[in-house]
């Protein structure tokens, strides 16, 4: 199951053109799950780079989650690897370009929870397990994510039931409240009615 987590990456390369001049890049992008960012940067040939990135925590004072870790590529402008961090959380990288061209840095973010998390093919690998076994324990795991989420939703629907027995109690005692007001308006509209006829009637006799 893919999520939509949003992640920060954070990227900062130095280049250096020649001997002439520096430039230097911070460039911060947000990533959704699946998604992927390529960045170019036109480089002449000799030109030394240098390069950092880094995945930002989304809560600081915590650890970095370990689903937040990205696949960064740099490729040279004829398709040559300069760069290869797979599932990683910060890294460097440092060439000299052997062409001139646009280098390109390829970041490339997956977030899985759940049963989707687990690598199966580590999992095949590692308990030695036949096809019929792997797949029990990914129907294991199914069953088991569903079973949390009954109980999440009944707990859900109890607090919805308790909302609305509560909202039930109040409305009713609000209508008996509104009840009130409406039988005292109506009686003192009545005996005041009741007392200005009656003094009519006595002026009149």
């Amino acid at each position: 199951m893919s999520g939509s987590l949003l992640l920060t990456v954070n990227l900062l390369a130095i280049l250096s053109l020649g001997v002439i001049f520096n430039v230097a890049h911070s460039l911060r992008y947000d990533l959704l799950s699946g998604a992927t960012k390529c960045i170019s940067e036109e480089i002449k040939s000799n030109a030394m780079s240098v390069g950092k990135y880094s995945v930002i925590n989304p809560n600081e004072g915590f650890p970095l989650p370990d689903t937040h870790k990205v696949t960064v590529r740099v490729n040279s402008p004829h398709g040559n690897n300069y760069h290869f961090g797979d599932n990683v959380e910060a890294g460097n990288f440092a060439f000299t370009a052997a062409e001139s061209g646009p280098v390109t840095v390829t970041i490339e973010f997956d977030w899985r929870t759940g049963v989707a998390a687990k690598d199966w093919s580590n999992v095949a690998k590692k308990g030695q397990v036949e096809t019929m076994e792997l797949e029990l324990k990914k129907l294991y795991d199914t069953v088991a994510s569903i079973h949390e989420e009954m109980f999440y939703l009944r707990e859900r629907e109890e607090e919805m039931q308790q909302l609305n027995r509560s909202t039930n109690s109040k409305m009713a005692t609000l209508s008996f409240l509104s009840l009130v007001v409406c039988l005292s308006v109506a009686g003192l509209q009545f005996w005041h009615l009741k007392t200005f006829f009656e003094r009519r009637s006595s002026s009149n006799s």
